[in-house]
């Protein structure tokens, strides 16, 4: 597999190829070694939210982003859910039943995080997987059920980020949410 002469397009294209891989390489080392940076720093900064089902250290580390230095300026898990991109907005004129659909405003990267943590527990926890199966047995699709869990996920991830503004006042451990709808009052 070696290039030859480059006058060749046989060799030629091995010859890119080689060029390409060799690329490749050096940026997945790169990589590796900026992961390997990372991992210690958003551990000791919100190791139970790393902990949780579906988040990994990039997730984690894109939602501290996403707070920002001052956490504590979201006063609400809503407004943290307005900030990622995931608070529902009416769909519909409101004659007709509840339709949502997703806010587009807000941090795109922290929505695409979320969004990553919903199918990862989509495919890989068992409770979101019978939240799922219950969920379109009730008719919704798999836009509305993603939009639900997206939007929980925010939600149980916001008081890990509340509790890391504290950290050097007290450690508490938020409790974990039931993986239940909300339902809305009057």
């Amino acid at each position: 597999m070696r290039p030859g002469p480059l006058h060749d397009p046989g060799n030629a294209t091995k010859a890119a190829l080689r060029s390409l891989a060799r690329r490749w390489q050096a940026l997945q080392a790169e990589i590796d070694d900026l992961d390997a940076q990372l991992t210690p720093l958003v551990t000791a900064a919100v190791p139970q939210l790393v902990a949780l089902s579906g988040i990994g250290i990039d997730t984690a580390g894109q939602l501290l982003v996403t707070a920002g230095d001052n956490p504590a300026r979201l006063r609400t898990e809503r407004s943290f859910a307005r900030l990622c991109g995931v608070a529902p907005l009416p769909a519909s004129s409101g004659r007709t039943g509840g339709r949502h659909r997703l806010n587009r405003a807000g941090d795109r990267n922290a929505n695409s995080a979320l969004w990553r943590s919903a199918l990862v527990r989509m495919h890989c926890h068992q409770p979101t997987k019978d939240y799922v199966a219950r969920r379109t047995a009730e008719g919704l699709s798999k836009t509305e059920i993603l939009r639900c869990l997206k939007r929980y996920v925010g939600r149980e991830t916001y008081p890990y980020l509340l509790a890391m503004a504290a950290a050097g006042t007290s450690r508490h451990t938020p409790r974990p949410l039931a993986l239940t709808p909300r339902r809305r009052t009057a």
